[in-house]
């Protein structure tokens, strides 16, 4: 399974018809599909990396927020436990299986006062089998045809069901907040259903502590072993987590999400990649999922920034999309949305306000004064 496009209408302060598009759409050169896409079916691509830009409150958590939801539904038919209202959401998803292109359509709802969990109604799924001849026109509603679908699911659970079968990872979330003192237990936690060896977390640690020679669990989940360089502790995962930077802290995790998700394929969701990170620790993992003899299983990397000159790394153009809000959340496209010349560095244009992403600096000079 491989997610094309999301539509949505009413989610977290997203404009009407909200669309993110993950098919490639510009022309396609040889060190494109070697390094920025993979090929889905015979003439139909998708990203290996997808960026999200834009400026404070521009909207670029709830795009990823909304992918997390679709992935989640698809992997696992029902959407619950998320920081996120549902309420009143209409979501159209569209995703390729087995030489299908399907289109799912529901309306979601809060299934409580607390929003724990989401329900589902007005159900609909089409089908229609894909032909290279008519990549250019996969969401043309000719062709679909209705799924028949059984019924006698509870209203918390999607019918996608009938048409996947049996739950999946298609896709995990790390967002900007962390996971505090719990980073830890997750970490190995993550190993032990992604079936990491401990190898990898020594390279992973070295990478973002040289002085911290092992970490292991120790008598629980709570406790662990560290030799810091001068022997062995024995300490609590609070404790650990003040002893840790952050960035230490929350790289351990985010990288075993990463080498979870190249060895068995899935998508990465990242909110603001950058967050706490040297630049050349994110531009590694862009490089990782890129390189075909590492990403062999085609993992995804999407993910938010502030920090625009990851955007120089991209060859193309089609797979970074510009958030902005005014006030409802719109998402463009740097390809089809902005004329854009290829040769010059994105960075160079965003840091010009050619996507309208530019500080408020009326804003900046006005506190500026009052201050004084």
């Amino acid at each position: 399974m491989k997610l094309l496009r999301v539509v949505a209408d009413g989610f977290k302060g997203c404009a009407p018809g909200f669309t993110i598009d993950l098919v490639a759409r510009s022309r396609r050169t040889p060190e494109d599909c070697e390094y920025e896409l993979q090929e889905v079916a015979e003439n139909l691509y998708v990203y290996n990396t997808l960026a999200i830009v834009g400026k404070n409150a521009s909207g670029k958590t709830s795009a990823i927020e909304l992918l997390d939801a679709c992935y989640t539904i698809l992997g696992e038919f029902h959407l619950s436990g998320k920081p996120y209202r549902y309420e009143g959401t209409k979501i159209s998803i569209d995703f390729f299986h087995d030489g299908y292109v399907y289109r799912y359509q529901a309306i979601l709802k809060d299934a409580d006062a607390m929003a724990t969990k989401a329900e589902f109604s007005e159900q609909r799924i089409w089908k229609k089998r894909y032909y290279k001849s008519k990549a250019k026109s996969i969401y043309d509603d000719d062709s679909f045809t209705p799924c028949k679908i059984p019924g006698g699911l509870p209203a918390s659970m999607s019918e996608v069901f009938f048409i996947l079968k049996k739950t999946a990872t298609y896709a995990v979330y790390f967002d900007s907040f962390g996971k505090g003192a719990d980073t830890y237990q997750l970490t190995f936690a993550k190993m032990k259903d992604f079936g990491i060896l401990p190898k990898i977390l020594e390279d992973i640690i070295l990478i973002f502590d040289e002085n911290i020679r092992s970490l292991s669990m120790a008598t629980d989940e709570h406790t662990f072993r560290v030799d810091f360089g001068d022997g062995e502790e024995l300490v609590s995962d609070r404790e650990l987590f003040f002893r840790l930077s952050s960035g230490t802290t929350k790289g351990i995790l985010l990288y075993i999400l990463m080498v979870a998700s190249l060895q068995n394929g899935f998508v990465l969701l990242v909110d603001e990649v950058e967050n706490h990170f040297h630049k050349t620790l994110v531009e590694n993992m862009l490089a990782l999922y890129k390189d075909q003899s590492v990403n062999r299983a085609h993992a995804e990397l999407v993910f938010t920034t502030h920090y625009c000159e990851l955007l120089d790394l991209f060859n193309r153009q089609d797979n970074i999309f510009v958030a902005r809000a005014t006030p409802r959340i719109q998402l463009s496209n740097m390809y089809t949305d902005f004329d854009i010349r290829s040769e010059l560095l994105k960075s160079r244009q965003f840091y010009a306000n050619a996507f309208e992403t530019a500080v408020n600096y009326d804003a900046l000079m006005r506190l500026k004064k009052d201050l004084l």
